[in-house]
């Protein structure tokens, strides 16, 4: 594989299949499920059938994604939660315990909550951005500690040097789910986490049109995870494989102007005279200022307010605006608007919401590529809309 030394152009040619398939600019899409073999001596992973996740659409896109994320191997799944499932359901064991920490995407939230007791692994959570607690709930049977780089929707950092270090001073798997981030933004691997999760359905991909996942991390961690994905059969068919591969290689035109975006509606909401309060790392006033700056490139696409007037004025917010979609998920080219208590976050109890912050009347923003002046411009005809039908 050639060495790219910048991020941008490894995105392009990273990777790629050389010489180029009968000249084909853009790697084929092999719809084939399986594929003819080379005989006796051929090992498990030596068959390439779409179930092994080891197409040629797909070993393309595990070289491109390590060198993203500056990792030994890569691995592409059916969806973000395949990622965090099979990731999760690798390091972990029955009789095992885990750090996590408490404000997470509602998905991952009900796994841990309901499903990672079935499987006999007990849970603890954590306040990521107080270490010195963590001690005190570590036990003699825990595996790993996992984190988000950036939580939805509240938008909070964990301390992240002080997961990496209590990581390794106990022996324990540190893993990190950095969808909100990007590689663009941070690379996990290389500041000292062992896997890195993404929903490639968001920035990856950045055109709402698949669903997907990634880890990344060690040659040894990631066969262990890929031997486990083959057993519950979350593999990604090719034409998402092709999907994913021609929208990575815009990632880092995208996620610039989405962070350049959502800074600029962040400021400018949190000026406005109709908004309570905003969320957003790249605002001085933010808890996490200091650490998004020591640590990001940019602090993303996602922010969240909470407008004045309570729950029923937010909600008009969101049927009020033109430009911004009311949908959920996040990092595509278009801006999404969403309430998390009726969409990420709906099948979580209120009492659990209520001390994640994360209030009925709170808005989460997903930003676009749009013209930033739009968008704003949407936002404050929305606010003041929903002001004047009360």
């Amino acid at each position: 594989m050639t060495k790219h030394d910048h991020f941008d152009t490894q995105l392009i040619h990273t990777g790629e299949l050389r010489p180029r398939v009968h000249g084909a600019v853009s790697l084929p899409i092999y719809q084939s499920a399986t594929f003819e073999g080379g005989g006796a001596g051929e090992g498990y992973h030596d068959i390439r059938y779409i179930r092994l996740n080891n197409t040629p659409n797909h070993d393309v896109l595990h070289g491109k994604l390590a060198a993203l994320e500056g990792g030994e191997a890569a691995l592409v799944t059916a969806s973000g939660m395949a990622a965090i499932t099979t990731a999760m359901l690798s390091v972990l064991v029955p009789g095992g315990h885990v750090l996590i920490q408490e404000s997470l995407y509602g998905g991952t939230l009900g796994f841990v909550l309901d499903d990672l007791p079935a499987f006999g692994i007990e849970v603890d959570f954590i306040d990521s951005r107080d270490p010195d607690s963590w001690v005190a709930l570590r036990k003699a049977n825990t595996r790993a500690i996992y984190v988000e780089a950036m939580s939805n929707p509240m938008m909070e950092i964990p301390d992240l040097a002080a997961v990496t270090a209590f990581a390794r001073e106990h022996g324990l798997v540190s893993m990190i789910d950095a969808t909100f981030a990007s590689p663009v933004n941070f690379r996990p691997l290389e500041n000292g986490f062992d896997l890195v999760l993404h929903s490639a359905t968001k920035y990856l991909n950045g055109h709402s049109d698949i669903v997907a996942g990634v880890i990344a991390g060690g040659v040894e961690r990631i066969t262990a995870i890929r031997h486990r994905l083959d057993h519950l059969g979350g593999s990604l068919d090719p034409h998402a494989c092709f999907l994913l591969h021609r929208g990575l290689k815009t990632l880092g035109l995208r996620v610039e102007r989405q962070n350049d975006n959502a800074q600029r509606i962040a400021e400018a909401l949190d000026r406005h005279d109709a908004v309570e309060a905003v969320h957003y790392p790249g605002l001085a006033h933010h808890p996490d200022h200091a650490t998004a700056k020591r640590y990001f490139a940019g602090c993303g696409g996602v922010l969240s307010f909470r407008p004045k007037g309570g729950v029923e004025l937010a909600a008009r917010v969101v049927e009020q605006v033109r430009l911004f979609v009311s949908a959920p998920s996040l990092g595509g080219v278009e801006s999404l608007i969403t309430r998390p208590v009726t969409t990420s976050h709906a099948g979580i109890e209120p009492a659990i919401r209520r001390r994640l912050g994360i209030t009925d009347d709170l808005i989460r923003l997903a930003v676009g590529i749009e013209h930033v002046d739009d968008l704003i411009a949407d936002l404050d005809q929305a606010l003041a809309s929903a002001k004047e039908a009360r």
